[in-house]
């Protein structure tokens, strides 16, 4: 029975694999002529720290940098979040815990969707944003059954999704050409730099308080990072109003 599950999963894994030369394929399609070469920066020993200086110079870009970490750390561990609370409060296997993952799949294409049709993100949507997935992760800690759990997953997947997607084309479309390859890879090493750190916290708040606390911990995450981008936002308006 081991043996069997264990190719199962070897197949899962395989099937994973082949998946990616989707992306592989629409790569072929683009068209190179229509490409613009930008500005290109010039490459020096402190790149990093002039990248790290620019970003940090702007207001909006430290506030979504801000906003990335506190999500990435506590607020993304999806795996260790529905993981815990399949197996320790739901008591499911392996194919209820597979179920969960793709309820949550369904939030996360909504939000792309959702995200795809918007003209143009700014703060106040990634505070609307992080303020909605903090709900998200709130009522998935409260959710007295495997079903309230699923459907606070899918609030929460549409919300993750529309805000990473809403940091990522603030970034790319305020900064200047010359440095937005830095602030863009500023960008990646926070996010998932993030949650290097954060899992083994999340973890251990599972493990020693309950899963529902990891959540918890997810959602006060999200509600400080809605925070810092209503803050930003304020003093941005409050000159235009003196």
């Amino acid at each position: 029975m081991a043996l069997h599950r264990g190719h199962a999963i070897g197949w899962a894994f395989l099937l994973n694999g082949l998946s990616f030369a989707a992306v592989l394929l629409s790569m072929s399609f683009f068209r190179l002529p229509e490409l613009r070469a930008s500005i290109r920066a010039h490459r020096t020993t402190s790149g990093f720290l002039e990248g790290l200086r620019y970003a940090w110079r702007r207001p909006d870009l430290r506030a979504i940098l801000v906003l990335l970490f506190l999500i990435g750390t506590f607020g993304l561990n999806f795996p260790i979040f529905i993981s815990t609370m399949a197996v320790n409060v739901f008591h499911s296997d392996a194919r209820a815990f597979g179920l969960l993952s793709s309820i949550m799949a369904v939030g996360s294409l909504s939000g792309a969707l959702f995200a795809a049709g918007r003209k143009k993100p700014s703060l106040a949507s990634l505070s609307m944003g992080a303020g909605v997935f903090g709900l998200g992760c709130t009522l998935a800690a409260l959710a007295p059954g495997y079903w309230w759990f699923a459907a606070a997953l899918a609030v929460s997947g549409a919300a993750a999704l529309t805000l990473t997607n809403g940091t990522n084309s603030i970034m790319q479309l305020s900064t200047e050409p010359s440095m937005r390859g830095r602030v863009m890879a500023l960008r990646v090493g926070v996010a998932l730099g993030g949650m290097t750190i954060g899992a083994p916290i999340v973890g251990w708040v599972a493990n020693h308080f309950g899963p529902r606390w990891s959540l918890a911990v997810g959602a006060g995450a999200c509600f400080t990072a809605a925070l810092v981008a209503v803050y930003v936002l304020a003093h941005r308006i409050k000159p235009l109003l003196a």
